[in-house]
């Protein structure tokens, strides 16, 4: 049976994941930094409390990967949304929190995928970026910083380890439903002087089919990236947004 960790897979977009995967025959291991989300997962999932960004955690958490046969999916996910204000206004221990749990937490799960994966001569890593990684988002530049990063990270990766049949690619959610896209749109509404329902129609105008993303619609693209449908896709980029045409939300 093939393997597969979601990093930051008990809520949201890495539990509907989860949930793709496991539809699709895969044994699902899961990390997050929430104990009660992670109980309340399926009982068949194999579900570990990880700091994406704990090195030591991470290190002893492929161990254990290993010693169960090894690896064929990463799905790098974890993520916070790190403050919203403006450049001048944001604390640089902010900026640090968020870019070390976004991109040093991708960095550090491909890190050690990488040798469990390469023995296998395949396997396949996806990155959770964002449209803040595309276009640059106002107010946010701590997280569109590192999703731009992971970009970066994920190009580089599908030329190091393509050689070794390892493909690397990229999702860019645009708005996702759910309670992390209530908490910026309720912290950007502040911000701009908006309410919240003006801040949400401003996100959904933005993009060609006026519409936000489902957890589920980024879990489809996953699965689809993570097995041999898509065995020649690597070093891609792929929006899953309705297509954002405009990445400053106005109303």
């Amino acid at each position: 049976m093939s393997r597969v960790l979601i990093t930051a897979g008990a809520s949201g977009i890495g539990r509907a994941m989860g949930e793709g995967f496991a539809a699709a025959g895969f044994e699902v291991w899961v990390t997050d930094i929430n104990a009660e989300a992670l109980a309340a997962l399926p009982g068949e999932w194999r579900c570990h409390q990880v700091d994406a960004s704990d090195e030591a955690a991470v290190a002893a958490l492929f161990a254990k990967i290993k010693a169960a046969g090894g690896l064929d999916v990463l799905c790098a996910n974890a993520g916070i949304a790190g403050p919203t204000a403006l450049v001048e206004n944001v604390q640089l221990a902010d900026w640090r929190t968020c870019v070390s749990v976004n991109l040093e937490g991708a960095f550090l799960a491909a890190k050690y995928a990488a040798p469990l994966m390469k023995p296998a001569g395949k396997g396949a890593m996806i990155f959770t970026s964002s449209t803040a990684g595309i276009y640059g988002y106002p107010n946010r530049a701590p997280y569109s910083a590192a999703k731009w990063a992971i970009i970066g990270l994920m190009k580089t990766l599908a030329m190091e380890l393509g050689p070794f049949g390892i493909r690397a690619n990229a999702i860019c959610p645009g708005a996702v439903e759910g309670p992390r896209m209530e908490g910026v749109l309720a912290r950007e509404a502040a911000t701009k002087g908006m309410t919240r329902d003006q801040v949400y129609d401003g996100y959904a105008s933005g993009t060609s089919m006026r519409s936000f993303v489902e957890a589920e619609d980024i879990a489809n693209m996953a699965v689809f990236l993570g097995t041999d449908v898509s065995r020649l896709v690597s070093g891609q980029v792929i929006a899953v947004d309705g297509h954002t045409e405009n990445p400053d939300p106005k109303v």
